[in-house]
């Protein structure tokens, strides 16, 4: 079946990219980890806000600097940060040093958000590849969610065989290393336009992104689209985790492996669970671009889906209430089939109104809103979470954000 772009070299690139981005294999048990030493919902909740808000105060200046400086030492910066996060959750415990970790993870989120993206978009534009962009970029996605697969049985599987959480952060950093390594391969072409290293050519080239950034974004089209697709990936990215407690639930409630600890039980089933996840959630990346075209307009399908994943959020939370784990699982995973989805249909329907020359700038703001939610509702869940129960604070935040979908439709016409 023709495509309409080339599966070439650096297609294959970017989906090794993405599928070592997505080993890592703590990923799957970091809420189980943080509860199983002692850290409340609460603390939980705080630890994961402190990391949105330092990405809300880094994601645009580190879109600048890539812009300006040039994409590749920013995203190699980026895989840096994460080697240091990684090895310091390998060896500590307690609040202060996982805080000291998730800064870290801040820093690498914030150099790497929106500027892989512009470096892929930069690659359709030079081979006149753009008008499949959802198709392009859904198909690379699709290797994340296979990454994110495989991670999760390997992580199960380590977990089974050596009882202990923490050598899942250690075994992360190797396809950490090589993701670095991959990036410093990629041709010079994709860099964007760069600046010379000094402080005024830096002064310069830091106004002139900020005055592109400003006019792009008078379109009142840009900012509702961004509000659109902000909101309900900072309500999957906020909640995705919190997923872990209802499938241990689900796990201990069965008759399996009954001879077995509670975390050797817990390993099998979650990790099993992530891997069928990921392998639908690649799927529904691949079938982007077929799901946007049933509705007559892109518009369409992110209204339709933002109101459909966050009925799923609510269905879920009154399962989880009433202490029914499996069906609490099955309407939790929809969270995140709808958010694959979403995502490249999402992604191009924003680029359509932004500048090209500074999109790396403006896909770091949509991602810089993103994390404002996403802060905001991990927080809520976490004393919600700790005062009544997960259920209630799934209900409570999907709700509200039910009400408010009249405000973040994007205009069909």
């Amino acid at each position: 079946m023709s495509t309409g772009y080339a599966k070439d070299t650096q297609f294959r690139k970017f989906c090794a990219y993405g599928f070592l981005k997505n080993q890592r294999f703590f990923e799957s048990f970091i809420i189980l980890y943080f509860l199983n030493q002692g850290i409340t919902y609460l603390q939980i909740g705080i630890l994961y806000s402190m990391r949105e808000i330092l990405l809300n105060l880094l994601e645009v200046p580190a879109g600048f600097i890539s812009d300006s400086l040039g994409r590749k030492k920013t995203m190699i910066t980026s895989f840096a940060m994460y080697i240091v996060c990684f090895a310091l959750f390998s060896v500590g415990s307690g609040f202060t040093l996982f805080a000291v970790a998730f800064i870290f993870y801040a820093l690498g989120d914030a150099f790497r958000t929106g500027t892989h993206k512009a470096m892929i978009y930069d690659y359709l534009k030079i081979n006149g590849w753009s008008e499949y962009k959802v198709d392009y970029y859904g198909q690379t996605r699709s290797w994340s969610q296979k990454g994110s697969a495989i991670s999760s049985l390997i992580a199960g599987a380590v977990i089974f065989i050596s009882g202990n959480y923490r050598w899942v952060f250690i075994i992360s950093l190797i396809p950490a290393i090589l993701d670095l390594l991959l990036i410093a391969s990629y041709p010079r072409a994709l860099d964007g336009k760069t600046s010379a290293f000094n402080k005024a050519a830096l002064k310069e080239s830091f106004g002139n992104s900020w005055q592109d950034f400003k006019t792009s974004f008078r379109k009142r089209e840009v900012l509702k689209a961004i509000t659109n697709t902000s909101v309900y990936s900072g309500y999957y990215k906020a909640l995705k985790d919190f997923l872990q407690p209802v499938m241990q639930a689900l796990a201990l409630s069965l008759p399996f492996l009954a001879t077995q600890s509670d975390e050797k039980r817990t390993a099998v089933i979650v990790g099993v669970l992530y891997f069928v996840i990921y392998m639908l959630t690649s799927r529904a990346s691949r079938k982007s671009a077929l799901f946007s075209g049933k509705f007559k307009t892109t518009a369409l399908a992110l209204n339709f889906s933002l109101f459909a994943g966050l009925s799923a959020g609510l269905i879920s939370g009154l399962f989880m209430y009433f202490d029914m784990p499996l069906f609490a699982v099955l309407f939790y995973i929809l969270i995140y089939l709808i958010e694959n989805v979403r995502k490249p249909i999402g992604m191009a329907y924003t680029t359509d109104y932004v500048k090209h020359e500074i999109l790396a700038t403006a896909l770091s703001a949509e991602s810089q809103l993103k994390t404002i939610w996403a802060a905001v509702f991990i927080f809520l869940t976490g004393l919600l979470a700790d005062t009544f129960s997960l259920g209630v604070a799934l209900v409570a935040i999907s709700g509200v954000l039910l009400i408010l979908t009249p405000v973040l439709r994007v205009k069909t016409n």
